[in-house]
């Protein structure tokens, strides 16, 4: 049986958006189901704004840190809350923590993440980082730029990845993948989540609470989880003394989930020996905070998740999305709807 037909709707996107991908999205919905409508144009306007769903792209966001949002981005929020028939909005990131969105859910709107489309991409940051911080690169470029021949002999040398145990908080979509990827280097690896289902790609499967169980043969504490009560704040000052020294720290989730100033304090004192960070408490990170110049740590711009494939990727999504909304069929993570 075929579905009924779906009423017209209108979709708010930026102009950057509609130039882009405009023509794509008009194929492949049925003609005159669909017009658009920019938030360029709804914020000139007087009145509100009469867009039934929209799509906020990566460009949206443009330089903007959740300390720090740009005019584009407090444009486009401006246009989302003018628009009283809002009824979904598919974002670009695989969170939905921002205000807003809450905001938005308490409307009755929809908000859909992009969850997955980066998860290649973080895990192939997250693989790089734990062979980089193994192999000792960063104190290597720490003594190439001092012209320094500095040899890592004996017991210097790196221990070998296979046997270490490493520990990710989080198994969605990203968490699953970098599993798989430590699982090929031999080592074990131990996933906490909400609910301690097994997953095929981890040795063992424990709840967010019994972290510090787990953490005393953690070589590696790999942060990729969503941001919430429970995980904020969850590498503290008393989990990691709970690994034993020489440990690792990688945080791909959200700033909040690692208490900075315990990660420096057992960083400067030798108790975690590297760290990779790609995400802080506050963004930018302060020029003056002491990670900037500690030889152990690599630190990038909440860059993680970043390839020329990324906007593609997110782009399918939302078709797909677009897809099951006309069809009334349930949305594709779905922030109300996530197990």
């Amino acid at each position: 049986m075929t579905p009924p037909a779906s009423p017209p709707c209108t979709l708010l996107l930026s102009d950057f958006a509609l130039r882009t991908w405009g023509d794509r999205i008009t194929a492949a919905v049925p003609p005159g189901s669909l017009s658009f409508v920019t938030a360029e144009a709804a914020l000139a306007a007087e009145g509100p704004c009469d867009a039934d769903i929209a799509f906020m792209t990566r460009e949206v966001t443009g330089r903007s840190s959740k300390n720090n949002p740009t005019p584009e981005l407090r444009g486009f929020e401006a246009a989302l809350r003018k628009s009283p028939k809002l009824r979904w909005l598919q974002i670009h990131p695989a969170g939905a923590e921002r205000p807003l969105y809450g905001e938005l859910r308490a409307r009755g709107v929809k908000v859909t993440t992009a969850s997955g489309a980066t998860a290649v991409t973080v895990a192939h940051s997250t693989l790089g980082a734990v062979i980089a911080l193994n192999r000792r690169f960063p104190l290597l470029a720490d003594a190439q730029r001092r012209h320094t021949w500095e040899p890592r002999l004996g017991e210097r040398s790196p221990r070998d990845l296979k046997g270490q145990c490493a520990v990710i908080v989080g198994l969605g979509p990203i968490g699953r993948t970098i599993a798989g990827f430590l699982k090929m280097l031999g080592m074990r690896v131990v996933g906490a989540r909400r609910k301690a289902d097994p997953v095929a790609t981890c040795d063992q499967t424990i709840t967010y609470e019994r972290l510090a169980e787990v953490l005393p043969t953690a070589d590696w504490l790999i942060l990729c989880c969503p941001s919430s009560p429970t995980t904020r704040g969850i590498a503290n000052a008393a989990n990691l003394a709970a690994m034993p020294p020489g440990g690792y720290v990688i945080n791909v989730a959200r700033g909040e989930i690692a208490v900075e100033r315990d990660v420096i304090e057992a960083l400067a004192s030798g108790r975690l020996a590297g760290a990779y960070l790609d995400v802080f408490e506050r963004e930018p990170l302060d020029p003056a905070s002491p990670l900037w110049d500690m030889p152990n740590v690599l630190i990038s711009p909440h860059t993680a998740s970043h390839s020329q494939g990324q906007n593609e990727a997110i782009f399918e999504i939302f078709l797909d999305n677009l897809a099951r909304w006309r069809a009334g069929q349930p949305l594709r993570n779905d922030v109300d709807n996530l197990g």
